[in-house]
């Protein structure tokens, strides 16, 4: 009995060192998100797809597929909101399975809030429900230019319409539960219409606050289902006083609302031409950012770099916060991987960067695993 005493001391003491170790290794990785987003394949690519995460997603030590669905998906919620040549269940259960197979987490999207139209076209949930629109006074051209004179860049959906949550909350559900994913991106980027004049529900509404709302809500609704909210950082950020821009960040008052929201909410921090440093800014206001770099090889390396450089030298509470890299590629599957092989398509040579041949989403991706790969090396 009293040798069975003894050891509980101990055992106690080695599940104490235990904990604590596997936490301290979980601070000390440098890349806990090693990143890669893209659209989700047509039901014709998803074996070409599946064949690519297998013989180079995996192998490359990509951890986190951030896929952008949309309405690319089958619903049966909302039958009405499928595009036309969508995936099937048992097409993104092939997508899950080589994502098991290779240890890598889904991250579904569906654009929320704005991206709610594209050039001179609605999106499907304004397509099929026109009663959500922010905007309806504002009239899609029949041949799109930027800029205008309405200052139309993408539609976005009226945040405090009654019935706009039941619609986006069960399409987003859907397709968590096909994608048997534990988390959910819903974009929030580049958002330019929202609290408008006109509005009988927003208008004199404070941007910042409506903006924060719609993040809060869609964070909550996850939350009940044990899911984590992802999004773009852009509009958290002061276009003015940074110089950024209103693209890169907010030029209507958005960017207030990083004391509103959640601070388990995840950001996707993207500077494509700049390596501009607002990484740390997210970090210090408590949330856990991925820099996510598109077209630019050296200046992925060096966010890359600059993401190694702030772990490094943050303290531990700061740490777990530098949550790792993510490369972007704005193009579908079958493009991308046309790219990656040196094949030449009309998709491969629209992607390519227009002041230089050899910047290209590949080149980043390749260029910035690269990095990541001789970092960790370092690092052990």
């Amino acid at each position: 009995m009293k040798k069975k005493l003894l050891f509980l001391p101990v055992l106690i003491i080695m599940i104490v060192w235990q904990t604590s170790a596997l936490a301290q290794t979980s601070a000390d990785k440098l890349f806990p998100v090693k990143g890669f987003c893209i659209g989700a394949p047509g039901p014709k690519g998803v074996d070409r797809f599946v064949k690519f995460i297998n013989d180079e997603l995996g192998p490359r030590g990509v951890n986190t597929l951030l896929l952008l669905v949309d309405y690319n998906y089958q619903f049966e919620s909302y039958q009405q909101l499928r595009d036309t040549d969508a995936l099937s269940k048992p097409d993104v259960k092939k997508i899950v399975a080589a994502c098991k197979k290779n240890k890598i987490r889904i991250i579904p999207q569906i654009n929320m809030l704005g991206h709610q139209s594209w050039s001179n076209h609605t999106g499907k949930l304004l397509q099929e429900f026109p009663q959500f629109d922010e905007t309806p006074h504002i009239k899609m051209p029949e041949k799109y230019v930027w800029p205008n004179d309405d200052f139309l860049y993408c539609k976005s959906y009226c945040p405090l319409h009654p019935e706009v949550h039941k619609v986006t909350f069960a399409v987003i559900d859907e397709l968590c539960d096909a994608y048997e994913t534990d988390a959910f991106h819903a974009g929030m980027d580049e958002i330019f219409y929202l609290g408008d004049d006109k509005c009988p529900r927003c208008s004199g509404v404070d941007k910042a606050e409506l903006f924060a709302g719609e993040v809060t809500s869609l964070r909550n609704h996850l939350a009940t289902k044990n899911r984590e909210l992802w999004i773009w950082g852009d509009r958290l950020l002061n276009g003015k006083s940074t110089g950024i821009g209103f693209w890169e960040a907010s030029y209507n008052y958005t960017w207030r609302a990083i004391d509103m929201i959640p601070k388990d909410v995840v950001i996707c921090d993207w500077h494509y031409e700049r390596p501009d440093q607002t990484a740390v800014y997210f970090a210090m206001y408590g949330f856990r950012v991925v820099t996510c770099p598109w077209r630019t090889p050296a200046t992925a390396v060096m966010q890359t770099e600059d993401m190694a450089k702030f772990h490094k030298y943050a303290t531990p509470e700061m740490k777990p916060r530098y949550y790792g890299m993510m490369q972007t590629t704005w193009m579908g599957t079958d493009g991308f991987i046309d790219g990656f092989s040196g094949k030449i398509s009309e998709e491969t040579k629209g992607a390519v960067h227009p002041d230089n041949a050899g910047f290209t989403p590949w080149d980043t991706y390749r260029a910035m695993f690269k990095k990541i790969d001789e970092l960790e090396k370092g690092n052990k």
